[in-house]
């Protein structure tokens, strides 16, 4: 792909999420790879990671847009029509997280996640994939997690809509199995990224866990996109060898554990204060 720098020949990749993490890493891994890129988050750092990428003489569209909100995903959506361009490869990565118990944290923030987390990226794979299916042709990638093994007390919302994630990426890649297009689930295991800072987790175990490099997780997410893998546990060794385990253990088991990870406190008071 990379011996072609003009537009019409250079596959075009839409990544969400894109300003810092695993979505900036996996735009990297696209832009390294001989595509361009319409990128996507809502913050303000999506600036300079647009500018970064273009940087590597990749051509770079950033829109930002606040997916928990219907009428943003449809005006992403209409940013990529305009490109006249089909979309060769997606990765469907924008997610939040949230800890607490759940009879004390705030409902408006945990249907939030929801929107984000599962119906945006329902709603978007859904335009994807209609457009893919009628090419023959098409990859995605679905950013869920090791989270979505096992129930997640105090983190019962996000655990969940992995899981969701997990079970519809599974379903949707064995409903378009002969057509030429492929949905590969992403599966990283704890990642030093904003996500526990960002979801109230920095005092538990999870944060102090959060080691595995976003790069590594990007780039081996990005192989099993190539390769149109189902699924990809991702990260470090241990990680691997976790979401292995979790395959056999039972889900009451699971739960207690992650209990003792997740739960506000549970982390070196030195390390979070």
């Amino acid at each position: 792909m990379s011996e072609h720098h003009t537009a019409e020949h250079r596959p075009l990749a839409l990544v969400t999420g894109a300003s810092s993490g695993i979505g900036l890493e996996l735009a990297r891994q696209f832009a390294e790879h001989g595509f361009d890129l319409l990128v996507n988050a809502e913050d303000d750092r999506l600036t300079a990671a647009a500018g970064e990428l273009r940087a590597s003489g990749t051509e770079v569209r950033a829109v930002r847009a606040d997916l928990r909100r219907r009428d943003e995903v449809e005006r992403l959506w209409a940013a990529v029509a305009e490109t006249g361009r089909p979309v060769d490869a997606a990765a469907l990565n924008a997610g939040i997280g949230r800890g607490g118990a759940f009879t004390e944290t705030d409902l408006d923030d945990e249907l939030a996640l929801i929107d984000l987390n599962v119906t945006s990226t329902v709603h978007l794979a859904k335009l994807l994939l209609r457009d893919m299916a009628a090419r023959g042709e098409g990859r995605v990638l679905i950013t869920s997690s090791l989270a979505s093994t096992m129930p997640g007390p105090f983190q019962a919302v996000y655990n969940a809509s992995k899981s969701f994630l997990q079970s519809f990426a599974e379903a949707v890649a064995e409903e378009l199995r002969d057509t030429g297009v492929t949905i590969t689930s992403l599966m990283p295991g704890p990642t030093d990224t904003d996500f526990f800072r960002r979801g109230d987790l920095e005092d538990t175990k999870l944060a102090e866990q959060a080691t595995d490099d976003p790069a590594l997780v990007a780039r081996q997410g990005f192989e099993a996109l190539m390769e149109g893998e189902g699924k990809k546990l991702a990260g470090s060794l241990k990680s691997r060898a976790q979401g292995r385990a979790n395959a056999v253990v039972p889900d009451r088991l699971k739960a207690a554990a992650h209990r003792r990870m997740a739960e506000p406190g549970s982390g070196d008071p030195e390390k979070s204060s």
